[in-house]
């Protein structure tokens, strides 16, 4: 071989040897890349199969299916509900709360996170939290008889009865045949004794719903208040046992009478106790007291 030759044979095997070293695999940028990979695939939206089978499966996997969703994307609307509700689901209320204060922080004003969150502050014992949000939830949207509703039963649970029925009002002159808005309208006005604006109510929330045991046992019980012993046990005629029925109007009776002392009140109450959870199906709740509409 020539001298000339011999650079240029030394130049093309280093060049090769480069070549070589440059398409070997580096194990560690692989790795990188599959751990790239994997995290971008588990950041991906749910597939609608996915959703399907998640909210059709127990309360608990559903929460945890829809905690992870939520923390892919914090910000969407639909997640941190459908979370919110799943995990109301499960008896996580506070945490319910917490998550739906979290996306208010995001988007303010938003009614489709307002009347959750003063859902879920009312099951949480807040009333006044609750109000403030079907409030701020009945100003920005003031046709939606669901949010004056809302905030007409919170008020009547804060002692407000006032106000809760001015908001009962604005309900029913939105939504005239709501059954429930009725039925707790015809409860406010008997607890600020009113009783017969109370029966006129029940009356028609009777009518719109005339299948709703709850009803009826307060119209029966607005119309023992008034002394109308006869027309109270047929109101409650089938909704609750004979011997409840019988044991509420002797009890309402002596509750009525002026000339009872308060010792034989007391007396006359265990004697003849409202009804037990032992004495009727929870689907069919009566006893001796107001019992409010889900609204």
């Amino acid at each position: 071989m020539s001298r000339a030759k011999t650079p240029l044979a030394a130049l093309a095997l280093a060049l090769a040897s480069v070549s070589a070293c440059a398409s070997a695999p580096d194990p560690e940028a692989e790795a990188a890349a599959q751990v790239r990979e994997a995290m971008e695939a588990a950041m991906q939206p749910a597939t609608q199969e996915e959703i399907d089978a998640a909210n059709h499966s127990d309360p608990l996997t559903k929460a945890n299916f829809w905690s992870k969703e939520y923390a892919k994307d914090a910000e969407n609307i639909d997640n941190a509900l459908t979370f919110a509700d799943a995990l109301r689901g499960i008896g996580s209320t506070e945490r319910a709360i917490e998550v739906l204060s979290e996306v208010l922080v995001l988007k303010p004003n938003e009614p489709r996170i307002l009347m959750p969150l003063g859902r879920a502050l009312a099951a949480n014992g807040n009333q006044l939290g609750a109000a403030r949000a079907f409030e701020q939830t009945a100003m920005l949207e003031p046709d939606r008889a669901e949010a004056w509703a809302a905030l007409g039963t919170a008020m009547d649970q804060l002692e407000n009865h006032r106000g809760a029925q001015v908001a009962y009002e604005k309900a029913l002159a939105i939504e005239p045949e709501r059954a429930s808005t009725l039925a707790n309208y015809g409860l406010s006005l008997a607890l600020t004794g009113d009783l017969p604006g109370a029966e006129a109510k029940l009356r028609q929330a009777s009518a719109v719903a005339p299948g709703d045991a709850r009803i009826r046992e307060n119209l029966a019980l607005v119309l023992g208040l008034q002394g109308r012993f006869d027309e109270m046990e047929k109101t409650s005629a089938g909704y609750a046992p004979d011997k409840v029925v019988e044991q509420n109007v002797e009890l309402l009776k002596q509750m009525i009478e002026p000339d009872h002392s308060p010792d034989a009140l007391e007396t006359a109450a265990k004697i003849t106790p409202p009804v037990t959870a032992e004495e009727a199906p929870p689907a069919e709740e009566t006893g001796l007291r107001l019992k409010r509409s889900g609204d």
